[in-house]
């Protein structure tokens, strides 16, 4: 009778066993059976563009609604009307390259100052900066075309600041869409900091 018991014991034990082996193995991960801490494992934190909704089925887990939400699908709302963006700070501007080199002529005001971001020697002094790392090894220190590179007849043509029909709207579309030899600036200069290198080119060319 002892063994018959023991027997009985031992193929009860296997059977919890082997169906907490069972429980816990699931081949979709993404959707686990099982999960110690769901709180933990799944945050209710939302990452930009991430599901809101849980993978994982519990009963006793609130159901997120958000009817807003695009698709109900990403936690990233469409931004709300009137928004600008973070690279197009001066809407007015957005359709300069359209209107063509001629056109950015007639733009004699900085946008920086007319809108009151930056006090204009504020702007100068960023814009000299900025101008030392990017523009000077070309059209030189003060701005008269003799840059290192050209002192090293690695490249010509380069004009004299004093000698061309510039404004501040002109040398930001050169600078922004780039003309003849010389390539676009806007991958290496956000829109900001290319006003205030227009802004400082002028100060060069009136010094």
């Amino acid at each position: 009778m002892k063994k018959k018991y023991f027997y009985e014991f031992i193929i009860i034990l296997n059977m919890i066993l082997f169906l907490s082996i069972v429980e816990s193995c699931w081949f979709d991960k993404k959707k686990p059976n099982i999960v110690y801490m769901p709180d933990m494992y799944y945050s209710e934190a939302y990452e930009p563009y991430s599901d809101p909704y849980s993978n994982y089925n519990n009963k006793k887990e609130k159901n997120i609604k958000i009817p807003l939400f695009s698709k109900e699908k990403t936690s990233s709302l469409s931004p709300v009307e009137g928004t600008i963006s973070r690279n197009n700070s001066f809407p007015n501007f957005k359709n300069i390259k359209n209107k063509g080199l001629n056109y950015s002529k007639n733009i004699i005001q900085n946008p920086l100052i007319n809108n009151h971001y930056e006090k204009k020697e504020i702007i100068i002094k960023k814009g000299k900066k900025l101008y030392q790392i990017s523009c000077s090894i070309c059209h030189g220190k003060n701005g008269d075309g003799q840059g290192d590179l050209v002192k090293n007849e690695k490249i010509f043509g380069i004009p004299n600041y004093k000698d061309r029909d510039l404004t501040v709207g002109s040398i930001y579309y050169v600078i922004t869409y780039g003309k003849n030899n010389m390539n676009s600036y806007a991958s290496q200069l956000n829109e900001i900091d290319r006003w205030r290198v227009s802004e400082y080119v002028m100060f060069l060319k009136n010094k």
